[in-house]
């Protein structure tokens, strides 16, 4: 028998109270994968002692199950990590009966924290803004579609309740079923900070908003509501699908990121009342390294090939490098609220970003910012839309790539290793995606050509 921390002994006896005999241990991979397992109450104090073994390329397997040929792994003869639950994080699970769930960290061969891992970067971005005296608290939007089965459609499903208009509809209108009430409250009931949800713009479309908190904290939560989103969906025969614009004919699923800075008292620093914008110059450095390294940035928050089928005029994506007061058709939005409530939304992100890395990319370029004391341009005035001179985003995950690998700032905050590893994997999903033969191009050219 392994001997408990006083903490984690407590923990287990109250869980053994409520009826609890599983524990579900969760981790994220590098594209924000639920990975894990469930572990009978009574092995958790071995689980707690010497961690779950998990084999390291895990880390690297692709969507379809492949293994990318990521350093750590293939080359090394797919060696083990250790996963250790982490009952600080534990929460109940109410769609699953007598379940608790935690998440876990994750420690390579030498016991040290795996570097590749979503939640050790997060966390080493957060220690650095500690170091500027500085905290960064996060309110998460996220978006999503939820499908239904349809045998007859090229894909296999259809949008879940598709009708025009429903923007920011409630009620069975949009939601016959009403699934999303009922997300709502069990997302509720597991702890995750929820704080209200709609129907969003598009036929299927949904959105959750989630209370904000500091960087790691704020991430542990976005990534266990969109695990607990798809699984509450699945447990009703139905997908929901982060996916950052899976329909031609309707518009993509973003993740907005709202962001204050505190300081060492726990006071919001972001805004100023000496400020004709009402920012300080914290604030407006914080502004300025978002937009410095937005070109990086996008690998991380916009990390897939579709991701970029969702930028483009007029689309509430942003596809400029801008920001504005209170302009939702700009790259960083500075809400109406100043005082306690100041902060800037960052709009980059679509939903197919891991959390971790999402926010864990945007906290390092505040570091920058702030550290450099970094000016921004003139705010955005108008359509951001329209030719305003403002730099462009890249419009192809490999430029993206490419930008991420050249901004060497970003990858000392973010660290080497787990940038490197990155690359490799979205270069190998890249290839893949080249070799494939799709359904437009077989529309397009079999019939003439």
């Amino acid at each position: 028998m392994t001997d408990l921390d006083p903490a984690d002994q407590a923990a287990l006896d109250a869980l053994r109270a409520r009826g609890v005999d599983v524990v579900r241990v969760s981790y994220s991979d590098m594209i924000g994968v639920d990975r894990g397992r469930d572990v009978l109450i009574e092995e958790m104090p071995t689980a707690l002692g010497h961690g779950l073994a998990f084999c390291r390329a895990v880390f690297h397997t692709s969507p379809m199950g492949d293994v990318v040929p990521v350093q750590g792994g293939l080359e090394r003869g797919l060696p083990d990590v250790s996963v250790r639950p982490d009952l600080a994080t534990l929460v109940p699970m109410p769609w699953e009966p007598n379940v608790a769930w935690c998440l876990g960290d994750t420690f390579d061969e030498s016991g040290q924290a795996a570097p590749e891992s979503p939640r050790t970067v997060v966390r080493a971005v957060s220690a650095q803004l500690a170091e500027l005296g500085l905290s960064a608290i996060v309110g998460p939007e996220l978006e999503y579609y939820v499908c239904e089965p349809s045998p007859s459609s090229a894909n296999g499903h259809t949008r879940y309740a598709d009708a025009p208009g429903n923007v920011y509809v409630v009620g069975h209108k949009g939601d016959p079923q009403g699934l999303l009430l009922r997300t709502l409250r069990l997302m509720r009931d597991a702890e995750l900070g929820v704080t209200a949800a709609n129907h969003e713009f598009s036929g299927g479309q949904f959105e959750i908003n989630l209370t904000h908190s500091e960087l790691v904290d704020a991430a542990d939560r976005a990534f266990r509501m969109k695990s607990a989103v798809q699984e509450i969906a699945r447990h009703e025969g139905l997908l929901a699908t982060f996916m950052a614009k899976p329909f031609n004919d309707e518009g993509g699923s973003g993740f907005h990121l709202h962001v204050s800075l505190n300081d060492t008292d726990g006071e919001n620093i972001f805004g100023s009342n000496d400020d004709a914008d009402g920012i300080s110059a914290t604030g407006r450095s914080a502004i300025a390294g978002v937009l410095a390294h937005a070109p990086a940035l996008a690998a991380l928050l916009n990390p897939t090939v579709n991701s970029y089928k969702r930028f483009g005029p007029d689309t509430l994506a942003p596809w400029l490098i801008d920001w504005g007061l209170d302009n939702r058709s700009a790259m960083v939005r500075i809400p109406p609220e100043r005082g306690p409530g100041a902060r800037m939304e960052v709009r980059l992100g679509d939903a197919t970003a891991n959390p971790y890395l999402a926010m864990a990319a945007v906290g390092a370029a505040i570091v920058i910012g702030v550290r450099d004391k970094l000016e921004p341009p003139p705010a955005l005035e108008g359509y951001g839309y329209d030719p305003t001179g403002a730099p462009m985003l890249p419009m192809r995950l490999s430029d993206a790539l490419d930008a991420l690998e050249a901004d060497a700032a970003l990858q000392e905050v973010l660290g080497e290793y787990f940038v490197t590893s990155f690359i490799t994997y979205k270069r190998n999903e890249l290839e893949r995606f080249e070799r494939y033969v799709t359904d437009w191009e077989f529309r397009e050219y079999a019939y003439h050509l």
